[in-house]
């Protein structure tokens, strides 16, 4: 399965449409997380929100994430050692208010499992790409895992 998220500030519609478009060439299940955008998916799986709990889920049983360059995911990508690739919004195009994405993916480009597409067109090349990785090294101690859990559980009031 492939994870699309844009988070749950913002529509980023551009990327929603061109996962879209690819989704039927992948030969595997698409959910998308949608946010506010405005463009309604055909060949995905498309939800406005996932719950926090759920969204660690899918990010574990994914075999990759596309992404807006937001870092909360870029955190829970690394956290499960699940390749992600980032595409940045555009302050040019509407998609937010300045262009700290730019700044986000010149940091992270190159790291293990973070490819990055400048835009849709370099989707496609770097689905495969990502897909094609295998072993990304564990960034989240087992401690750190089970500290994460818990407080994850404290916060939607659950049980551990």
């Amino acid at each position: 399965m492939i994870l699309v998220t844009v988070g749950m500030q913002l529509g980023f519609d551009r990327l929603i449409a061109a996962m879209d478009a690819l989704a039927p060439t992948l030969g595997r299940q698409v959910i998308a997380q949608t946010g506010k955008g405005r463009y309604v998916p055909q060949n995905m799986d498309a939800r406005a929100k996932i719950a926090p709990a759920a969204f660690e889920k899918l990010v574990q049983q994914s075999a990759l994430i596309v992404s807006h360059a937001g870092i909360g995911t870029v955190l829970t990508a690394a956290r499960f050692s699940t390749p992600i690739i980032l595409i940045p919004r555009r302050a040019a195009l509407g998609e937010h208010r300045n262009d700290h994405q730019l700044a986000t993916v010149d940091q992270l480009s190159g790291r293990p499992g973070v490819l990055v597409a400048m835009n849709e067109s370099q989707l496609s090349a770097r689905i495969a790409e990502g897909l094609a990785l295998r072993d990304l090294p564990e960034v989240q101690s087992p401690t750190s895992r089970q500290l994460h859990a818990a407080l994850a559980a404290f916060i939607e009031n659950r049980r551990l």
